[in-house]
């Protein structure tokens, strides 16, 4: 896991317009800290430094040491709200870890070999994504950064599933835990529109009609 470490103070202030405050006259992020057998407290962090990390792939994923006022914390970040127009993060909400517990949490798909791929390389088919990002479950210790999903042996009109993807040890997919019928499909290789299959269906359709394909 990376390590990641942001300074925060605690907040006494509430309401949008102490937020509003923050954010334009302190260069400050409003966010909230939850979970564990503490109460929820609200604490501020530099916009800066939320932005610079937000950078990394991996902060989203990661265990992150909150520094709240020279006590520090192991959290990680479950929301993110931005703006919807500027560069800006208006809130943020951060869940305290408990290593003995399981977390819940979207990690990024990481696809590889689509190019080389039997479907793309050899078959002409393009790839197409039913999902960028997994929810999983596992312990703090064991929370990837990503999962690597290798499109190798694919091949055209053929698709991956949830249940094909080699998970890490002790990380398990929500979806799959509902029941194999959510064993949702994450890529497909397909025929472009107006590809080889496609004429192919057109021209034994012609024939049906007792008409020439065109361009004969």
């Amino acid at each position: 896991m990376s390590d990641f470490k942001l300074s925060a103070k605690l907040r006494q202030d509430a309401g949008k317009g102490a937020s509003r405050r923050l954010r334009r006259l302190a260069g400050e992020v409003p966010a909230i800290v939850y979970g564990g057998n503490k109460e929820p407290a609200n604490i501020s962090l530099l916009h800066k430094d939320m932005i610079h990390e937000l950078e990394n792939e991996a902060f989203y994923t990661s265990v992150l040491t909150l520094d709240i006022d020279g006590s520090e914390e192991a959290v990680v970040l479950k929301d993110l709200q931005r703006h919807p127009s500027k560069a800006q993060i208006m809130h943020a909400d951060f869940l305290r870890v408990d290593a003995t517990k399981k977390l819940t949490m979207r990690v990024p798909l990481h696809f590889i070999n689509e190019d080389s791929c039997k479907g793309v390389k050899e078959q002409g088919g393009i790839v197409t994504h039913g999902a960028n990002e997994l929810e999983v479950s596992c312990l703090a210790k064991d929370l990837p950064e990503f999962i690597e999903v290798d499109l190798a042996d694919l091949e055209l009109g053929q698709s991956l599933h949830i249940s094909d993807l080699k998970l890490p040890a002790g990380v398990e997919s929500v979806e799959l835990s509902h029941g194999a019928e959510h064993d949702q499909s994450i890529a497909t290789i397909s025929a472009p529109r107006g590809g080889v299959q496609d004429e192919e269906a057109g021209e034994a359709e012609a024939e049906g009609n007792g008409e020439e394909p065109a361009g004969e």
